[in-house]
């Protein structure tokens, strides 16, 4: 497997921790969020994009891997212009919302700032 992106967290918003218990989900952003909804962002420091990201790929928190179930058809885009995703915890592979990315968790992922986040494909 290849890197195909790395960052890490920066800053956190005072709701973005509840997106993981409440919702299942959490969301990303790079620096320059609208203030309206960086407060439920983990924002980050890097959004370069070094190839596509493929289903059977892996998102890494802090070295621990979480198999990629589904790619939103403007992830790719979204990540590489603004930094932003939505990550989804529920294994999905049908997909949602074209900026999700959908990863299968058995534990969700501890995030805070300094947290490294990679996706090999």
């Amino acid at each position: 497997m290849k890197k195909v992106f790395e960052t890490k967290i920066i800053a956190i918003g005072p709701e973005a921790q509840n997106m993981i218990a409440d919702a299942g989900m959490f969301i990303l952003f790079g620096e320059g969020a609208p203030a309206d909804l960086a407060e439920f962002c983990f924002t980050i420091n890097d959004k370069t994009l070094a190839r596509p990201i493929q289903i059977g790929g892996k998102l890494v928190v802090d070295g621990l891997e979480y198999p990629i179930t589904a790619v939103g058809g403007v992830v790719e885009k979204n990540l590489s212009n603004l930094g932003h995703i939505t990550v989804a915890l529920d294994g999905s592979v049908e997909g949602s919302l074209p900026g999700t990315l959908h990863i299968q968790v058995e534990n969700p992922p501890v995030l805070k700032e300094g947290t490294v986040i990679q996706i090999f494909s």
